[in-house]
């Protein structure tokens, strides 16, 4: 049965938290942003059907059901790291999957290399192991656009003009491209971009994706993946504003690993080639559970 819970944490906060699906294979599923919402994961609830699949989403603290402290001392990876196992906790999860994808992603290897003994396996989707690798890789998509489209908007960056709408036509034109390939975008990845809390984006990843001033520019985690022992399912995307040449290298790095990228998808792979997608997600979960 399908179950709500609004789960208390220790520092008094409470974040949304929901059950759909019933089975042995338990997933608790971490969106990106940061800042953004479980809602552009909204797929997750049709693959699972007949599967015996039981899948938790969960808005983070800051994240639209959640709530929403005007604090950004909050906003580090510790503490959300430290949320996740009370997350956990308060679900009783155990031998269960932990999914993330883009900053989730981030989160899942960061949560992983602190609580791994709870882990049967990961799955990090749609994000690179070091954030100078993601930098210049989305400004290399940038810089392909129109030449003068890219002056106007480094233009427009220096000056802090941000909210121009010429400017913000520029980055949904490139997003349209490397983000969510759907057009229009479908009506749950539209929810989670209107719902996004600034603050946490900001103060995490910096005013845009191009120049990241926030507190995960120097973010690395790729001489700790030797740690992460569990399974590990990577996936990217052909046309992903994650590099997909790194999220192939990356599976070397762990000591269990593979890599998947979806032919056709991007950043939002879930959508824009879903069938290729959960496919590979669906073969690693059956793999994972004939080897127990």
């Amino acid at each position: 049965m399908d179950q709500s819970k609004i789960v208390t944490l220790s520092d008094g906060y409470h974040v949304w938290t929901r059950k759909e699906g019933e089975g042995p294979i338990k997933i608790l599923l971490l969106h990106g942003g940061p800042g953004m919402t479980h809602e552009y994961l909204e797929p997750f609830s049709d693959f699972i059907k007949g599967k015996g699949i039981e899948i938790i989403y969960y808005d983070q603290l800051g994240s639209y059901n959640s709530d929403q402290p005007d604090d950004a001392s909050l906003w580090n990876i510790p503490r959300f790291c430290e949320e996740v196992e009370e997350v956990r906790k308060a679900w009783g999860l155990d031998n269960f999957y932990l999914y993330g994808q883009s900053w989730g992603g981030m989160l899942a290897m960061e949560y992983a290399t602190r609580y791994q003994e709870h882990l049967k396996a990961l799955i990090d989707s749609n994000m690179v192991d070091d954030m100078d690798d993601y930098a210049s890789y989305v400004n290399k998509l940038r810089d392909s656009m129109d030449p003068e489209d890219v002056s106007y908007m480094k233009k427009i960056e220096a000056e802090d003009k941000l909210d121009d709408p010429h400017y913000n036509d520029l980055v949904m034109k490139l997003y349209h491209s490397c983000i969510c390939r759907v057009n229009p975008w479908p009506d749950a990845v539209n929810r989670s971009f209107e719902h996004t809390n600034e603050q946490v984006y900001v103060t995490l990843q910096g005013p845009t994706e191009f120049t990241i001033t926030g507190s995960l520019g120097k973010w690395s985690i790729r001489d700790r993946l030797k740690d992460i022992k569990v399974p590990t399912l990577l996936l990217g995307g052909k046309y992903d504003s994650m590099n997909p040449d790194v999220i192939k290298d990356m599976a070397g790095r762990f000591p269990n690993a593979t890599a998947h990228i979806c032919p056709k998808g991007s950043h939002f792979s879930i959508f824009d080639d879903a069938e290729d997608y959960f496919g590979a997600i669906e073969s690693f979960l059956n793999k994972v559970q004939k080897t127990d």
